[in-house]
This record gives structure tokens, C-alpha cells and sequence, in this order.
């Protein structure tokens, strides 16, 4: 009864469908009537025809997660337009998926919308590399992304963004259902939230001995990110700073810093074997005494894990942290910390430690700012962080219990799906754009959350950047519909 995956509509060429919107990752994919797989036949999104199918020839096989969450998805790759929330956008390159294990399908979705940098994606690199015949340089592969990249690096390029960021924060439909809906703002910060509210931190640069990018020969002295990866300043629970990981690195990589990747692909959070496993021991009695036993605590305890992000502390509401034990009936009295999870250590390509996933972004309002991707000194890509916590957060946590206990032990849980018309809008203004460009709109859609666990994140690809942003257009807001199976 957790909500683990939030989606938004999308249109497809012809066809309305689901994807879960990932930061984690870069790729666009859907699956497609052809897959015959035993989540393909289980799913019941609209999967895309290949009837309606244009290829590009060129192909991709995307693997996801840690060595322990793992899924993949692969199947050709073609283009189609894209409408999401009103904007429309030709010839974006997808992955029409006929192989995937991946558990978004049992959830309710179609697919993946990556959010992550043109660097990370996969698609990208293959279609370019058919195009170009595996170029030794990666001139082309950054030039190409205003027509091969991502699709919202590509909206920027086109001049449909005010600017190049997006802002997302998730809700709660479980254990007490949040009051406000979780939404994906693309272009602009929401509605009431200014800079000066927000704490910025840069975003990691990966150098090519860590698995980044080889510079363009148009600007060989910059440094690329490859993913959505922020310094750690520390980790603490109920107040205590809980010592760093001892947990070695692989490949002989730079730990000397510790990050974290925020990723909405992850429906927990995930951190190093060492660390994970203080805290465990400190929320659960049960696992303090048996490390091979269910890391289960009293519901009325609340546990305060915070991390802290450029000098502040961003608390994870202990609502989001606790869940439900798993039992027939449940009895609002047992809780389970499996809201956090151990991940692999750092390696060439991940050099992060720590994996913030929904339940962080159920507490914090993140902001993803890509800045100039071709030229990341002109404009480093940064992110912003706000705490949605409230102070009364433990007697908020009471107070659910105490509802629970009232109706029988349960929880309250809803599910919410996305609605099935990706152009829905709510009309203002219209803005100039540049030809080919959609119009300039502000627009309201949903997106779901989905029960099946998993971790993105896809391994580091030899892709691209993107150019420098044009200004202007519009920002577009996306409500995050959360479906709890």
C-alpha cells in the first residue's frame, strides 16, 4: 500500500499512455504491442503500435537500478511527436520497448520519461552513432541534441522555455494523504516560490577518468555532469551525525566527497551498507537485535532522518519515513523502515553514495536547473531545495495513527490515475515562440505512483551535451497523479 511511482500523460503520436517521470535516467521509452514479456502481457496502459512505427534503425538496451533492484528495457527506436500537457514537440526520438522486466509496467504505467541530462542518454548516443557512424568525437553527439536529445533539453533548444529547469515535488497517499497535489513544473519555479527561498548547491561534474564526458573539440576544457548529483554534507537521525560510510569504492574512483543522486525512479531511498544499517539499528529494536530480522519499530515513535544540503538540514517528514508492516489487517501499531534500502558502493560512472528517492521528494520541493550544458562554466547546472516539513510533523503522525486505529488498523491509502488527455490545458497568454515551436502555455495534467519498488539510474553513456539555451517562452506546471496498488 505505498506510493512508489508517479506518472504523467503523455501523447505518443496517436497514442495517449502513461510514463513515469524519472530523474534518474534520460530516455524517453514506451512499450510497445509487440513486447510480449510477462509484464508487457500484465500492464494495461496503452502500449504504442508498431504499425504507427517511424525507425530510425538504430536500437537500445537500457539498464536500470543497483545490483540488486535491477530491471532493463530495450526495442528499436524510432520518432513520433510528443504532446505532454499541452506541448507538442515533433520528431522526438523514443524506445518502442519489446523486451522489459521493468516493474512500472505491474504499476499501472506504460514507460519511462527521463528527466536526466543529454549526457546520460541512451537513446541519444545510438541514434547519433547510426547517423554519424560511432563518431570517435563527441562534436556530433552535442550538437545533435536539439533534434536527437531528450525531450525537455530539445524544448529548451526550441525556445519553448522561460527557463531551462523543472521543478518537482511528490505527495503522500499513504499513511496520511497529503493535502497538496504532487506536481512537475517545467520551464519556471511554481507558483509563490522565489530563489531566495530555495538553498542552491551545485551539481557534480564528472571528470573522464570518473566515466564523464570527453570534452567537444569546441570546448576542451569543460567539465560535464552526467546525472542529477549533489554534495552531502552529512547524514543525521533524531539529531545525531551518523558517521560516513567506510564502505570502499570501486574501480579506484575520487570518494573523497560525498553525494547524492535525487531520483524519482527510486521509490526509496537508498545509502551505503555501513551507514543504512546504523540507522536501522537505531529506529528497529527488532533489527538492533537480529540484523537478519524485519527492520520493524513502533508506528508512535517517530524517526527524524535528515540530510543536510548546503549547510541546512532537510528532514524527511517520519511520515514518509515510516511504513505499514506488512500484515493481514494491519494494526497501525508496527511500522516497517523499509522507506530505506543499501546500495551498491560508488563505481566509475555512479560516484554517489547515497540515492534520495520519493520519499524525499514527499518532503522537499527540488528544483533541477540544467544551465548551459555545452558550456557548463558560463552557467553551472545547480539544484534548489525547499523543506515542505511541517514543524508538527510527529503529531501529525499521531494523529494518522490515531485515525487508523479508529477504522480498524488501516492506514488510509488512495490511488490516483493520471487523466487521459495529454493536451490538457488551462489557457493564458499566449507567448511569441520560435517556428516550430509550440505555443506558450501554462498547463495542469496528473501523474501517478505506482507500488512496485525500484531504483533508476542508468549506467553512463558516451552521449552528449546541449547547447547553449535560448531564452524564452513558457513554463508548464504537471500535476503528479500517485497510483498505490
Amino acid at each position: 500500500m505505498n506510493d512508489l511511482f508517479y506518472s504523467v500523460t503523455v501523447q505518443l503520436g496517436g497514442t495517449t499512455t502513461f510514463v513515469n517521470i524519472d530523474t534518474g535516467s534520460s530516455d524517453l521509452w514506451v512499450v510497445s504491442d509487440s513486447c510480449a514479456t510477462d509484464v508487457c502481457l500484465s500492464q494495461h496502459a496503452p502500449p504504442y503500435p508498431m504499425s504507427a512505427f517511424n525507425s530510425t534503425s538504430a536500437s537500445v538496451f537500457l539498464n536500470y537500478g543497483d545490483s540488486t533492484s535491477g530491471s532493463h528495457a530495450g526495442g528499436p527506436i524510432g520518432t513520433d511527436t510528443v504532446t505532454i500537457a499541452g506541448l507538442t514537440l515533433a520528431g522526438q526520438p523514443f524506445a518502442a520497448v519489446n523486451d522489459t522486466n521493468n516493474s512500472a509496467l505491474q504499476a499501472g504505467g506504460a514507460g519511462i520519461f527521463g528527466l536526466g541530462f543529454p549526457t546520460l542518454s541512451f537513446v541519444q548516443a545510438a541514434v547519433v552513432n547510426k547517423q554519424f557512424n560511432t563518431p570517435s568525437k563527441t562534436d556530433d553527439f552535442v550538437l545533435s541534441t536539439g533534434q536527437n536529445g531528450p525531450l525537455i533539453s530539445r524544448m529548451a533548444l526550441a525556445g519553448m522555455l522561460e527557463q531551462p529547469m523543472f521543478p518537482v515535488s511528490l505527495d503522500r497517499n499513504t499513511v496520511d494523504i497529503g493535502a497538496n497535489p504532487g506536481l512537475l513544473t517545467i520551464g519556471q519555479l511554481p507558483p509563490g516560490i522565489d530563489n531566495s527561498s530555495l538553498t542552491w548547491v551545485p551539481v557534480r561534474l564528472y571528470d573522464r577518468e570518473d566515466g564523464g564526458l570527453i570534452a567537444p573539440t569546441f570546448a576542451t576544457n569543460e567539465l560535464y555532469p552526467l546525472r542529477w548529483e549533489i554534495p552531502l554534507d552529512g547524514v543525521f537521525l533524531n539529531g545525531e551525525r551518523l558517521s560516513e560510510s567506510k564502505e570502499l569504492a570501486t574501480g579506484g574512483v575520487d570518494v573523497s566527497v560525498t553525494t547524492a543522486l535525487i531520483d524519482t525512479g527510486n521509490s526509496l531511498m537508498r545509502g551505503p551498507k555501513d551507514v543504512v544499517n546504523q540507522i536501522f539499528s537505531k529506529v528497529s529494536p527488532s533489527f538492533a537485535a537480529n540484523s537478519n530480522s524485519d527492520t520493524t519499530f513502533p508506528c508512535s515513535t517517530p524517526a527524524n532522518l535528515s540530510f543536510q544540503i548546503g549547510g541546512k538540514m532537510f528532514p524527511v517528514d517520519p511520515r514518509d519515513f515510516a511504513r505499514p508492516h506488512a500484515q493481514p489487517g494491519g494494526d497501525s501499531i508496527t511500522c516497517d523502515a523499509d522507506s530505506l534500502a543499501i546500495t551498491d558502493a560508488p563505481s566509475i560512472g555512479t560516484l554517489f553514495r547515497w540515492s534520495l528517492g520519493d520519499p524525499f521528494f514527499k518532503s522537499n520541493l527540488v528544483v533541477f536547473y540544467y544551465g548551459n550544458l555545452t558550456h557548463p562554466s558560463v552557467d553551472p547546472p545547480r539544484m534548489g531545495f525547499l523543506s515542505t516539513v511541517p514543524d508538527n510533523a510527529a503529531e501529525l503522525l499521531a494523529q494518522s495513527i490515531a485515525d487508523a486505529q479508529a477504522s480498524g488498523g488501516n492506514f488510509e491509502s488512495t490511488s490516483d490515475a493520471a487523466p487521459g488527455d495529454a493536451s490538457a490545458t488551462v489557457p493564458v497568454p499566449t507567448i511569441m515562440v520560435p517556428s516550430g515551436a509550440s505555443p506558450s502555455t501554462t498547463t495542469s495534467i496528473g501523474v501517478g505512483s505506482l507500488t512496485n519498488s525500484t531504483a533508476s539510474g542508468v549506467p553512463h553513456s558516451n552521449s552528449a551535451s546541449v547547447s547553449t539555451y535560448p531564452h524564452l517562452a513558457f513554463a508548464v506546471i504537471l500535476m503528479l497523479w500517485v497510483l498505490a496498488l
